[in-house]
This record gives C-alpha cells, sequence and structure tokens, in this order.
C-alpha cells in the first residue's frame, strides 16, 4: 500500500503540540509496517532526520503553506496532483486540513476546535479560513481521529457528525521526560532560577494560554508568601502578545521571572522535571501535552478545568477556573504550603500518564487509516 502523508509541520528545532503528534506516531508507524511505502509531502526543504526509515520518499512540493490563500494552493491543487502522480491509496492530515478535490481516501486529525470556541484568538484571515473549512474537511475526510474524548464530542457538537467516524488517539510522552534525581534537578535550579524552586509554564505564548491571568496570579502568590520561588516561562512568542509583552516589563517580581524561551527535546525535559510544579491554566485545550510531560517526571500540576484538561490531568492535578486570578493564585499557595496534597499528587502521576502511550496513539491511528481503504 502507498500511504501519503501531510509532514509540512515537521520543522527541525520548531516542533510544537501537532508537530510532535505527527513525529511520534509516524517514526514508530513506517518501523512498524515496512512492507508498506510512506510518501511524506513537505511544503519546504525538510531535515533528514524527518525521513525515518528506507521505506519513507520524501517529497518536497510548493508552495509553502503558512497563509489562508497558501493552504487553498496546497492542499486543493498541489496535494491532488502529488496523490495521483504517486498513486497513493490513503492520504493522512494530521494537521486538520485536508484536500477537497482529491478522490484519494482521507484519514484527518483534528486535534481541537478552539477557534470554534475563541474565534477573536486568530487573526481575520486564518478564523475565517477554519470556520468555513473545517466542517467541510470534517465531512470530507473518510475517518476523523482526535487527541482526547472531549475533542471527539465537540466535533459531534459543532458539526453533528456520526460518533462511530471519529477514533481517538490520545498523545503520549516523548521518552526524554523522566524522574530525575536530587543532583540533576539542583544544577538545573541554579541555571534557571538562581537556585531557587521554581514553577513552570511551558508552550507557545498567545491569548488562548492565559498567560496574563497566570503572571497575576503569580503576582498575588508572591504577596502572600514572600517567598524566593521563582516562575519559569518556555516558550516562543506566537501571536497576539502585546500585553504579555507591556506586562512582563512593569508587572511586580517581575525578576522572578524567568523567560527562557522555546527549548527543544534535549533541554526542556530538564526544565520541566526540576520544577515544584506545573503551572498550566490554558483556556482551551485538545489535549495539553506539557500537563503529561509534567506527570511522567513526577512533578505535579495545577490545570484548568475547562476542555480536555482535566481529562489529562486526573487525580496527579488540582483543577482551577482559569478566568479567576484569585483561585490560581490559592492553588500555587495550597501546592506550596501543604507538601502532603503535594505528595498525593506526585503518586498518582505514574498511574495517569500509563493511560496514554505513542505506541496507543499510533496503534489507533493506524487501524483509522485502515479503515479508510476498506471496501
Amino acid at each position: 500500500m502507498r500511504i501519503g502523508v501531510n509532514t509540512r509541520l515537521l520543522l527541525k528545532g520548531k516542533l510544537e503540540g501537532i508537530g510532535w503528534f505527527t513525529y511520534q506516531t509516524l517514526e514508530r508507524m513506517v518501523h512498524q509496517h515496512p512492507e508498506h511505502d510512506f510518501f511524506f509531502f513537505f511544503d519546504r526543504p525538510y531535515d533528514e532526520s524527518f525521513v525515518f526509515s528506507t521505506n519513507v520518499t520524501p517529497v518536497v512540493i510548493p508552495p509553502q503553506a503558512r497563509h489562508p490563500i497558501l493552504f487553498t494552493l496546497w492542499f486543493d491543487w498541489t496535494i491532488p496532483y502529488v496523490l495521483k502522480k504517486h498513486k497513493i491509496d490513503v492520504f493522512l492530515s494530521p494537521d486538520g486540513f485536508c484536500s477537497l478535490r482529491t478522490p484519494t481516501p482521507t484519514c484527518l486529525v483534528v486535534h481541537d476546535l478552539a477557534f470554534e470556541h475563541y474565534p477573536e484568538h486568530l487573526s481575520f484571515s486564518n478564523r475565517h479560513y477554519w470556520k468555513f473549512f473545517q466542517p467541510k474537511f470534517a465531512n470530507k475526510a473518510k475517518r476523523i481521529v482526535t487527541v482526547s474524548e472531549y475533542s471527539k464530542q465537540d466535533m459531534v457538537d459543532h458539526y453533528d457528525i456520526d460518533p462511530a467516524k471519529i477514533d481517538v488517539a490520545c498523545n503520549g510522552v516523548h521518552d526524554a521526560y523522566r524522574v530525575l534525581d536530587w543532583k540533576e534537578k539542583e544544577a538545573i535550579k541554579q541555571k534557571y532560577a538562581d537556585g531557587c524552586e521554581y514553577f513552570v509554564f511551558a508552550g507557545a505564548l498567545h491569548p488562548r494560554k492565559n498567560i496574563l491571568n497566570m503572571l497575576k496570579a503569580f503576582v498575588a502568590f508572591k504577596k502572600m508568601q514572600r517567598s524566593d520561588m521563582k516562575l519559569v516561562i518556555v516558550g516562543r512568542f506566537a501571536w497576539k502578545y502585546e500585553e504579555v509583552l507591556e506586562m512582563k516589563e512593569n508587572m511586580p517580581f517581575k525578576d522572578d521571572v524567568k523567560w527562557v524561551g522555546y527549548m527543544n527535546i534535549d533541554e526542556l525535559p530538564n526544565v520541566i522535571g526540576a520544577a515544584y510544579c506545573l503551572l498550566y491554566p490554558s483556556i482551551f485545550e485538545g489535549f495539553g501535552i506539557p500537563i503529561l510531560e509534567a506527570l511522567k517526571c513526577n512533578v505535579p500540576a495545577i490545570v484548568s478545568n475547562t476542555s480536555s484538561m482535566p481529562e489529562v490531568a486526573g487525580d496527579a492535578g488540582l483543577l482551577v477556573n482559569p478566568a479567576d486570578v484569585e483561585d490560581i493564585a490559592n492553588k500555587m499557595e495550597m501546592m506550596y504550603k501543604d507538601e502532603s496534597l503535594r505528595a498525593r499528587l506526585i503518586a498518582k502521576a505514574p498511574e495517569q500518564v500509563a493511560k496514554f502511550t505513542w505506541e496507543k496513539a499510533a496503534d489507533v491511528l493506524w487501524d483509522s487509516m485502515m479503515q479508510c481503504v476498506k471496501k
């Protein structure tokens, strides 16, 4: 069988949520199924590390699809041509977009419908593209895969899709995440947090991540406790971050907030693994991989009580209302003052992590693709 895959988000040094899902599931599938041929379709020059096996043929096809007009050109004109040219039997698209002009059966991965809930967080062009095309993509696809039970139900509710058409392939955790020993933690704290304990946030910085309320809660926590606790923020400034930059410069206790930028997999597991607690008061998530990454390191989490996050954190996290700064600050104080509570959360972490693996995700994704080609 010849399998075509949209791999335009496999970008060296820039893998985030969807990119990691694509990387982790594809790497496993191509090795588990050497009898099949995979064609990876990139929209720009690719890194050789993404050619996982000899049964992978990389193909670069223009244009670079990073704008709604270019999305349309890439998916509805270039993709149908290369699918036909390479005689592809099934097309896998892990980023929520697909072609409306190809007869090739499509397995579509939709990670979330955040734009349906918070359209104001997107640019005008992206918002209208997704609002118009996502229902069409969902109906065009022969099978849909999503990453949480919440996101599955969200698609059923918004697009009136038969739930039997949707499979759930939850995210997993990279093997680099592990429990650090005391010496390793101390070295990381010295490097990033002036030798102090710290809360950590990891993710791209944009409105949906609720950075402003997190910073306000950290200020409130510091006023309550007057401790040496730091806040380490890992992630690139993505879009609509002007208010965050302003607060970064003018907030109280700004020297206790460490902005370290984007980190690759060589260092991020250490920074998360040495943290006292993960802060993840995001407004909305289709899954929330950093939550699972922290739990894998035996780092408890404070997460929002919305969307998929309670599903991911389970009994290993404290839930907060992301709109309530006081609630977030109070949960930070609880985590800081109550060591027995923190220990109970940590004890629950391994059991929760075991529910979500990349192996399970890859198997579900493969089975979903195979259903696409059934007669």
